[in-house]
């Protein structure tokens, strides 16, 4: 993650069922299995009481409904305080207490966290869903990202070769591209900043202040690599050449897999896909621009873009979840705003890892950035071009043989 630029001053719902409201009496929960036995579970149901005695709607379910309110299911909740619990444990500040006088348990902890993460509502809402105050939200928000991101990173690491090698075949068998590895885009941040902290660096072509998150990602819509911090001022093209991921890649660390051989007996190289704003270069494929475009280069287009989209997808279901990245951000410390996205990023590959399925209704229908006007980037390298002709070829010959 590069420093932050200093600033100048000045599971799907049955067919009958649907969000319903919940009602405050319910039916005794099902005995807990083994295994969660001992957890403390009695933040939950005061807080779901408390939703209900609110007026406020929830799915009548309490398996979809832990999951509306958390994004995950019980199992993988209890797995991420796993993650957290000897963090939290072992350095509870005096204050983490709630309006009982009781300590906040671990798994309250991580409630409070990943609500806060989940709905982007503000520190005082969340924490009267809780029963605890402003202060303790942001506390314990902050003891939870500090100990995800220091525990948690191994959920989010460039793949080993045989991983690579499974990514390929699932997108060449998905869209025909032989030799791909993914797909990649960028998304704005979007937040307010106090007026001595306001400039034009962090001012970007929608006229909002933003911070850039890059991600590429790979045929399950799992974060591979990200990039943030960065001001939103910046081009894709630029945050992409800033990027640790670009200089491995000119320096022949990472794409650097073994090549296919095409129908024309040349050589593939590994590449992602990326949309014209990026560069067309040897490892990052972008698509073909201009009319009259011929029919295999349109073939190539189509199989492009479907790649690509992989990073749309994945940044959309990434501010879709963690509805705080979604939602204008009041005066975040830009210090501090990187390790939230990365949470949020690491929270995100936990549900692919963990096989945990979104409700349909947190997903966002939309593009993850509305507002912002389509860039081109018109810088070409001649490897690239080059390399993308041999598999615009390679796929009409492939096409033509079957």
């Amino acid at each position: 993650m590069p420093p932050i630029k200093k600033s100048k001053k000045g599971k799907r719902k049955g067919k009958e069922s649907g969000k319903l409201k919940a009602s405050k009496s319910r039916s005794a929960p099902p005995p807990l299995p083994p295994e969660l036995r001992g957890l403390d579970t009695e933040w939950w149901y005061a807080f779901l009481n408390k939703h209900a005695e609110s007026g406020q709607s929830a799915p009548s379910d309490e398996g979809e409904a832990f999951r509306y309110f958390f994004r995950t299911s019980r199992q993988t909740f209890d797995y991420i305080c796993s993650i957290v619990r000897d963090d939290l444990i072992s350095r509870p500040p005096s204050g983490l207490i709630n309006i009982e006088g009781r300590l906040l348990s671990v798994e309250k902890q991580v409630a409070i966290a990943m609500r806060r993460l989940a709905s982007g509502d503000s520190q005082v809402s969340v924490g009267a869903a809780f029963g605890v105050g402003q202060s303790t939200v942001s506390q314990v928000t902050w003891r939870f990202i500090e100990s995800m991101e220091d525990r948690a990173k191994h959920h989010l690491v460039w793949p080993n070769q045989e991983r690579i090698e499974e990514i390929k075949a699932n997108l060449e068998a998905a869209f025909g591209l032989p030799n791909c590895c993914g797909g990649v885009d960028a998304t704005h941040i979007i937040m307010t900043l106090p007026a001595v902290e306001s400039s034009e660096d962090w001012c970007d072509p929608a006229k909002n202040y933003s911070m850039f998150l890059q991600g590429v990602v790979d045929d399950d819509l799992r974060f591979i690599d990200i990039v943030t911090g960065w001001p939103g001022s910046m081009t894709f093209s630029r945050l992409m050449r800033c990027s640790g991921f670009f200089k491995l890649c000119e320096a022949g660390k990472r794409l650097d897999g073994p090549v296919r051989v095409s129908a024309g007996n040349t050589e593939i190289r590994e590449f992602i896909a990326g949309d014209s704003c990026y560069p067309l270069l040897p490892w990052l494929m972008t698509p073909y621009e201009g009319k009259n475009l011929s029919g295999p280069m349109l073939n190539f287009n189509a199989r492009q873009k479907a790649a690509r989209m992989l990073g749309t997808r994945a940044l959309a279901r990434l501010k879709g979840s963690w509805r705080i990245l979604h939602k204008v951000m009041w005066r975040p410390d830009k210090n501090k705003l990187p390790s939230i996205i990365l949470v949020c990023c690491l929270l995100h590959n936990i549900l692919i890892d963990r096989k945990d399925e979104l409700l349909p209704s947190v997903q966002l229908p939309d593009h993850h950035d509305t507002g912002y006007t389509e860039e081109n980037c018109e810088q070409t390298d001649p490897n690239g071009k080059a390399m993308r002709d041999i598999i615009t070829e390679h796929l009409q010959s492939h096409e033509a043989y079957n």
